[in-house]
C-alpha cells in the first residue's frame, strides 16, 4: 500500500490506481451478436406486452 507522511508524522493511505487501457472498436462478430441479442430483447418485449393486453382484454 502507498503510505505518505503528512506534516505532524500523519499517514495517509491512498487507493491503488486501476490500469488504464484504451476501448477498442467492436469487431464484424460483436456487432452481429450485438444485432442478433437486440432482435431477441425487442421479440421478448413485444411478446409479454402483447400477452399481457390479451389477458387484460379476455376478463
Amino acid at each position: 500500500m502507498p503510505y505518505t507522511n503528512e506534516e505532524g508524522g500523519l499517514l495517509n493511505n491512498f487507493a491503488r490506481e486501476p490500469k488504464i487501457y484504451q476501448a477498442e472498436p467492436p469487431t464484424q462478430g460483436q456487432k452481429r451478436t450485438y444485432i442478433l441479442l437486440t432482435i431477441a430483447a425487442t421479440a421478448l418485449v413485444g411478446g409479454l406486452v402483447s400477452v399481457a393486453f390479451f389477458v387484460s382484454q379476455s376478463s
